[in-house]
């Protein structure tokens, strides 16, 4: 009999397999998407001074418009677009999604009031909503499971890219031509590259890497299996360990989304230093080591997972954990300039634990299930991170401002970073259920 969320297995045909180097294409212009995606994402932060001074805004209103403005819609529309995803062109999504969220954020640089700029950045969530869950399904239908965590870790290194760009341009673009046309600059060439995605990638056989599924005579099923979001999160909230990767990672996003999305206008007061000189300076130091790091815990997760599926937990726990010593160095060094260089082992030891997650879902759930799958850590990750977590900086910096004056920023920031211990401690538990809720679905794994 097969289990809920699953019909029975047989072997998969290797026929349909596609080739290594255009796999290989299509992941490299996945990771120039997902660029786009955290460029048009992280600029705004390396603007907070020059936007806040424009439109006369506290910092509880940046942090709403860093966080929850855009986390909202961007998870509220995560799950019906991934279920899109599992049952349509995932290609044509995406292609789809980065016109939509490129587009409002040229439109951004046109806000004339606060409100204005809220709505262009509720546009910029709902278009991104449609970009990492459809690519996570889509890499794992180029990419077999173990392989799937180097890949999403590759793919993961857009993140960086889109972040470093965020600032250095943001930076720099800001000085020349102003916060305004800095936005057009930076979100109008996302337009083009939604035109590569929908006629230079191919939409992959869906499942072509995972066994086939039968019926319960062992013969193949004629339609694929489907499954509703509702039927996706009744497979998945049987399985603890989703639950705690999933709050594990959206904890460690708190924490290391509020601290980057801030870290710029910590700069800024606590050390008196200017975007144009902060961006450039910072987004290397930081995301750079980041790429090398994100790559190489996929593939140690990868080839110490073949091992031992609890290495996946583990070295989850290990990367979320690091972020609070080597962050805390950076936030304590009196002084700016040189504190930015522990940037550097924290950005080396700390970028895995996402596509450790990511990975973790994909190989959690069926092929019909994936992209939804993916969606709901992503919710983990935005609501918590994205949506809470640059919020709670700003609101504990106007609380604490009165009293600390520049310096708030130093200590709400090292307050959040603090909660990187729960998150730690939750990846570390699911290397108690993980072995167990993966060897339900060891056909997967084969």
């Amino acid at each position: 009999m097969s289990k809920p969320g699953h019909a029975p297995l047989s072997n998969p045909a290797p026929a349909t397999l596609p080739s290594q180097g255009y796999a290989r294409y299509v992941l490299a212009i996945m990771v120039i998407m997902y660029t786009c995606n955290y460029l048009d994402r992280y600029v705004l932060a390396v603007l907070v001074g020059d936007i806040k001074e424009d439109l006369q805004l506290s910092d509880a209103a940046i942090g709403f418009m860093l966080g929850p403005a855009f986390a909202i819609f961007y998870t509220g529309m995560g799950v019906p677009i991934a279920r899109w995803a599992d049952t349509g062109s995932r290609r044509n999504i995406i292609a789809i999604g980065m016109t939509v969220w490129s587009g409002f954020t040229a439109l951004s640089g046109l806000a004339a009031s606060s409100a204005q700029l809220v709505v262009a950045r509720i546009g910029v969530g709902v278009g991104e909503a449609a970009g990492a869950a459809p690519a996570h399904s889509l890499l794992s239908d180029y990419f077999g499971p173990h392989q799937r965590a180097t890949a999403l870790a590759f793919f993961q290194t857009g993140v960086y890219f889109g972040s470093m760009l965020g600032l250095v341009l943001g930076g720099m673009l800001s000085e020349s031509i102003g916060w305004r046309m800095t936005f057009l600059a930076v979100g109008l060439p996302g337009l083009l590259i939604a035109l590569v995605v929908r006629f230079t990638v191919r939409e992959p056989v869906r499942g072509q890497f995972d066994p086939v599924p039968t019926d319960a005579e062992g013969n193949p099923l004629a339609e694929p299996p489907t499954a509703n979001v509702r039927e996706v999160a009744t497979y998945l909230a049987r399985k603890p360990t989703f639950w705690l990767v999933g709050l594990g990672a959206g904890i460690a996003s708190f924490s290391g989304t509020g601290f980057g999305m801030w870290l710029p206008t910590f700069f800024e007061r606590v050390h008196d230093m200017s975007p144009a000189e902060i961006g450039p300076r910072l987004g290397p130091i930081q995301y750079i080591p980041a790429l090398f790091g994100s790559i190489l815990t996929g593939r140690i997760a990868d080839r110490l997972g073949k091992r031992n599926v609890k290495w996946y937990a583990w070295i989850g726990a290990i990367t979320v954990f690091l972020m609070i010593p080597w962050q805390g160095l950076m936030l304590l060094w009196p002084d700016g300039r040189n504190a930015m260089w522990w940037a550097i082992p924290a950005a080396l030891s700390s970028a895995g634990w996402a596509p450790v997650a990511y990975g973790i879902a994909q190989n959690l759930a069926p092929p019909h299930m994936r992209a939804v799958a993916s969606s709901f850590i992503i919710i983990f990750i935005t609501f918590l991170g994205t949506g809470l977590g640059p919020w709670a900086v700003g609101y504990i910096n106007d609380l604490l401002e009165p009293q600390y004056g520049a310096e708030a920023i130093r200590w709400s920031l090292l307050g959040i970073l603090l909660t990187c211990s729960t998150g730690a401690l939750l990846f570390g538990l699911a290397a108690l259920t993980i072995e167990k809720d993966m060897t339900e679905d060891a056909a997967k794994l084969s």
